[in-house]
């Protein structure tokens, strides 16, 4: 139940109402925008919301229990530092928006009708279509730790305690470029070929300053070193860019073992019988014996 202030309440009562609706928008970054879809700006808690800025949203479809809210907002690349080539670059993946109703008489008085993150975002030619995904979508996503074979942690974090320092950041630059998938970077003869895949490139200048790319094939050849990525890079690639390649992991024991030399740190469980050979049956031929699983 939303908390209404007394003299909003009043204003809304009346009949003339003088309301409008303010957007804040705050990258991960913490570059944050103001819109509104008033005549005029707008200030309230530092924050100033522009108007003519481009920003319509539908109406939000909201429910009780634990259901998501969700909504859309429509709007155009007018705003001030809101450019095509940040949303493709995806300055603005998951970023936090706020929808407020605004008394535009007195912006003090005022009830927040949505808080949320930025969802899947469509353009077109001209405009922009994002998806509004309430708070409650973070109770869809699953917490604890589930027993499967391969390790659950993340390649350098605290539980897993590999230094990525040692070896597993690289600096490299942009020799050359198939597409927007397929590039070459300086040659790094310290590794071997695989040693970036399932890894990223974390790009330090260029159109895509400060997005990561996920590593798919990577090659080190004789004179450069040739990365296929998963998914085409959103801004243009040019030779001279400058990343970071980072190693990659593809979260099995044998890998934590050998590769980098990690296995007491490992957090899967190798040794759980899958459900193959939960249904299988003893038989004398082959390993079905009814032995032990590991022998190790």
């Amino acid at each position: 139940m939303r908390d209404i202030p007394i003299n909003f309440q009043t204003m809304l009562d009346s009949g003339a109402t003088t309301v409008c609706r303010c957007w804040l928008l705050e990258r991960r970054d913490g570059v944050a925008f103001g819109f509104t879809d008033h005549d005029r700006d707008i200030s309230f808690d530092g924050q100033v919301y522009q108007a003519g800025s481009g920003m319509d949203a539908s109406a939000l479809e909201s429910s009780t229990g634990l259901a998501v809210d969700n909504g859309q907002a429509v709007g155009a690349l007018s705003a001030i530092g809101l450019t095509d080539g940040d949303i493709l670059a995806g300055k603005y993946d998951r970023a936090e928006i706020q929808q407020w109703l605004v008394d535009w008489t007195d912006a003090e008085s005022r009830v927040q009708l949505f808080r949320g993150f930025l969802g899947e975002i469509r353009r077109g030619s001209s405009a922009f279509e994002v998806e509004l995904r309430s708070l409650a979508e973070l109770l869809n996503q699953p917490v604890g730790r589930g027993y499967v074979p391969t390790c659950n942690r993340i390649l350098g974090d605290a539980k897993c305690g590999f230094d990525l320092s040692a070896g597993g950041i690289m600096a490299a630059t942009v020799t050359g470029f198939t597409d927007a998938r397929r590039m070459l970077f300086t040659a790094v003869s310290a590794s071997d070929s695989g040693w970036f895949a399932r890894g990223y490139v974390r790009w330090l200048t260029g159109a895509n300053a400060g997005v990561t790319s996920l590593i798919k094939v990577d090659v080190n050849g004789a004179d450069a070193r040739e990365i296929e990525l998963w998914e085409e890079v959103r801004g243009k690639v040019a030779i001279g860019d400058t990343a970071e390649l980072v190693v990659g992991c593809d979260k099995r024991s044998k890998t934590c073992k050998t590769k980098f030399d990690n296995l007491l740190n490992f957090r899967g469980f190798p040794h759980i019988p899958g459900e193959d050979w939960v249904s299988a049956f003893p038989s004398d031929d082959g390993d079905n014996t009814g032995g032990a699983l590991s022998h190790g």
